[in-house]
């Protein structure tokens, strides 16, 4: 059998081994039942546990109030683009966005579809190297939402301060929910494709306030109201089982590490890892801003576009795969996630330091 390698990808990322072991079981036979998980009924007792489950380990370690409803839903963290201006906007209503990276970019053109749309930041012209300070930009008065990106998966930047409004605060969390600990109550809605810290590709989990439900216009299509799944606890058509089991298994990974505090902590100690040999010379050059740097996503560059082809390829041969960056920006990129053992980022290191003083010129 192959040894593991360290997975490095901004997703589908890396997964807790004894995840992917249970998840192995499961598959052919859950909980002895003789039926395997992905062949179970989702109104089955069996599924609804799982279901029932996740959505409280959720709860519990993210701290939800209750007058949250979690959804489990389809379509990916894209979907909620033009879901959440879908539900909320409508002719002659107003939404400020921060514009800090193409997902906020993409969100950005889909709400524009439903009403008016006010950028109020951008740092664009800068490649998306850093985030916004509470200071440079405003709201509008008669704006229904703010919506920004919490974590910027391409161009390694991330909020290291969340924005306040009395508005209803929106959030696309993808790449770092359950990194850190927030207060959920803050929030209208925080949303969060499963496939970076919260399990397989499949599922995205939406956070809504229950005063949110009744937004929706009359002729927004059934499937596409946050009520319609929020009556029917996720229910309403058939669905991604298997991605809603890995969160649950996920989750009781996270619990018994500690929690997310305790998560918080174990990530801040590998990104100081990465960011401490970046900025010991100049070999190394991280792609953010001191002040908006992620500790999910490390973006960095070389020297030179051929060096860091050779340095991926290298590092590759050795188990740490994943290292491509973005075809947007190109360079590297270290995705760190909470499942990302601390030894592998303290192998990149070691790797780094090595190639550095073969290739330098």
């Amino acid at each position: 059998m192959v040894d593991r390698v360290y997975n490095f990808s901004p997703g589908p990322a890396t997964l807790p081994v004894e995840v992917l072991k249970q998840a192995s079981k499961d598959v052919v036979n859950f909980k002895e039942t003789g039926i395997g998980l992905i062949e179970m009924s989702h109104r089955s007792k069996e599924f609804m546990a799982v279901a029932e489950n996740a959505e409280s380990l959720l709860r519990e370690l993210m701290e939800i109030p209750d007058n949250y409803k979690v959804l489990f839903l389809q379509g990916g963290a894209s979907s909620q683009f033009f879901m959440i201006p879908m539900n909320l906007l409508g002719k002659g209503k107003k939404a400020t966005y921060l514009n800090t990276g193409t997902w906020s970019k993409k969100a950005i053109k889909e709400a524009k579809l439903f009403g008016d749309v006010e950028v109020a930041y951008s740092s664009e012209e800068k490649t998306f190297n850093r985030v916004p300070t509470q200071n440079e930009y405003t709201v509008a008065d008669d704006s229904e939402y703010l919506y920004f990106v919490s974590n910027n998966t391409i161009y390694g930047t991330q909020f290291p301060v969340f924005p306040e409004t009395d508005k209803v605060l929106i959030s696309d969390m993808s790449s770092d929910i359950l990194s850190r600990q927030i207060d959920v109550s803050k929030f209208g809605i925080i949303f969060a494709g499963a496939q970076k810290n919260m399990g397989p590709a499949g599922v995205t989990v939406v956070i809504i306030r229950e005063d949110l439900l009744d937004k929706a216009p009359e002729n927004t299509p059934t499937m596409l109201t946050y009520k319609t799944h929020a009556d029917k606890g996720s229910m309403f058509n058939t669905p991604p089982c298997f991605a809603i089991y890995g969160v649950g298994e996920v989750l009781k990974w996270l619990k018994k590490q500690g929690g997310v505090k305790a998560m918080e902590a174990i990530n801040i100690e590998k990104a100081n890892i990465l960011y401490d040999c970046i900025d010991s010379g100049e070999y190394y050059r991280g792609h953010a801003e001191k002040d908006s740097r992620s500790n999910m996503n490390i973006s960095f560059n070389l020297p030179t576009a051929e060096l860091e082809t050779k340095f991926i390829a290298e590092a590759t041969k050795i188990g740490l795969n994943g290292l491509k960056g973005h075809r947007s920006i190109g360079g590297c990129r270290a995705s760190i996630y909470n499942a990302f053992p601390k030894e592998g980022v303290e192998k990149l290191v070691s790797f780094m330091k090595e190639f550095e003083a073969a290739n330098k010129a």
